[in-house]
């Protein structure tokens, strides 16, 4: 692909880096500090408020990690030996010390039994009525998991300000816990305004488009586990703008909207921003997304994004998204982790702003990554955001060339 460059640059000394704006975002987020205690049945996506400790070690004790026959190697001097079974041992019974020159019947789980110090895998052996012979000649400690080879008891098992996945819930059951503390859920309140907008259903009136910012940004924000106060379509007014402001900061932790923080007539956000609290407008080194208004309604934060869909979408994910994850209590680093890859195509045009260009990252037959880009370098196009599995970061004032590598940040990385 051989990419145009259909953008006038503009100035570029007044653009602030992405570092710098994302690190003076970031220094104004105030994490929330209620808490709810839940059970572990309604915690998954909750951020945990407390870390947890182990009461107990897990496993308990050693155990069988194949189904097999539980011996102890020195009765074991070469293949083919003949052992008598002196008991059967499935997972949740009790073991009795081994009888000396015999081997137990042993399944996956169930215990080790005293003067047993390996386990022979079922495959290699053959059964011989109440006896089993023993084809392969194994090595202590073959096939058994230690006691407290997963947790032990006093351990951290899971730190406070994880968001807390499947794989920790189970960890978490593991060892017993039933309920958890965490961070209640962020509110963040969002409404459309423009009254060319018309809700998906009805249908259009003369030069009016389809609201679809509203369920881009709603399922951005629920797929990081907010809660949503949905203000809907808000008239392109002064005061319905005001009072639509003044309402979400009363009911949420913040406020989010699409659009409408420009210097037109008819964008009444900006100046209601500033009537109600403070407003900074922030021109950004980055193609899309360039602006993004962020301030205050009283103590709630507000963050504007702009209102072209892919500028939105990627607005939120470099600044939203990260300062949405610091409000909610996630503790570390909090920016996406990118892949590197190389480029299916020329580039050799660059923008002074860095790109965030849409993209697919994809194997070829030999197993190799290389990262195309969507044709259209437009921020309306939404259907390049439903084609393409991540962005590509092009470095900005850099032409490339078809296999020179960058990085690469995979949806995956964006939207949780």
């Amino acid at each position: 692909m051989h990419a145009c460059d259909c953008s006038s640059h503009g100035k570029g000394s007044d653009l602030l880096p992405l570092e710098a704006a994302l690190e003076r975002l970031l220094a104004q987020a105030r994490p929330v500090q209620g808490t709810e205690r839940v059970s572990i049945q309604e915690a998954l996506g909750r951020v945990l408020a407390e870390p947890v400790t182990s009461r107990i070690t897990m496993p308990p004790w050693d155990n069988s990690a194949m189904d097999g026959y539980a011996v102890n190697t020195s009765d074991i001097p070469a293949e083919g030996t003949i052992l008598p079974i002196s008991q059967r041992l499935p997972a949740g019974v009790a073991a009795e010390p081994l009888t000396p020159g015999s081997a137990a019947r042993i399944f996956t789980g169930a215990p080790i039994p005293a003067h047993a110090d390996a386990v022979v895998i079922q495959e290699v052996c053959e059964s011989a009525g109440d006896s089993v012979i023993i084809n392969r000649v194994p090595k202590s400690g073959a096939n058994i998991r230690r006691a407290g080879e997963d947790t032990r008891e006093g351990q951290v098992v899971v730190e406070a300000g994880t968001r807390l996945g499947p794989q920790h819930l189970g960890l978490l059951a593991s060892v017993g816990v039933a309920e958890l503390l965490v961070f209640r859920r962020l509110k963040v309140a969002v409404f459309s305004s423009g009254d060319e907008l018309v809700m998906p259903g009805q249908p259009l009136g003369p030069g009016q488009i389809y609201n679809s910012n509203e369920f881009t940004l709603e399922g951005l924000l629920a797929g990081v586990g907010c809660k949503l106060v949905k203000l809907g379509i808000v008239a392109d007014t002064f005061d319905a703008t005001c009072e639509a402001l003044r309402s979400a900061a009363q009911d949420a932790d913040l406020v989010m909207t699409s659009g409408g923080v420009s210097v037109g007539e008819e964008d009444h956000i900006k100046p209601a921003i500033e009537r109600l609290g403070r407003l900074d407008l922030w021109k950004i080194a980055i193609r899309p997304g360039k602006p993004l208004a962020f301030g205050h309604i009283g103590d709630v934060p507000f963050i504007g994004t702009p209102g072209n869909p892919v500028s939105l979408f990627v607005t939120y994910c470099l600044f939203a998204r990260p300062f949405i994850l610091k409000l909610q209590g996630i503790a570390g680093d909090l920016t996406p982790r990118a892949v590197t890859a190389k480029i299916d195509f020329d580039w050799p045009h660059p923008d002074r702003r860095r790109e965030f260009a849409r993209a697919r990252l994809d194997l070829d037959e030999q197993g190799e990554a290389w990262i195309t880009v969507y044709p259209s370098r437009s921020s309306g196009v939404l259907n390049s955001l439903a084609w393409a599995n991540g962005l590509a970061v092009l470095p900005e004032n850099t032409p490339l060339s078809r296999g020179d590598v960058v990085r690469f940040l995979p949806f995956s990385e964006l939207l949780t």
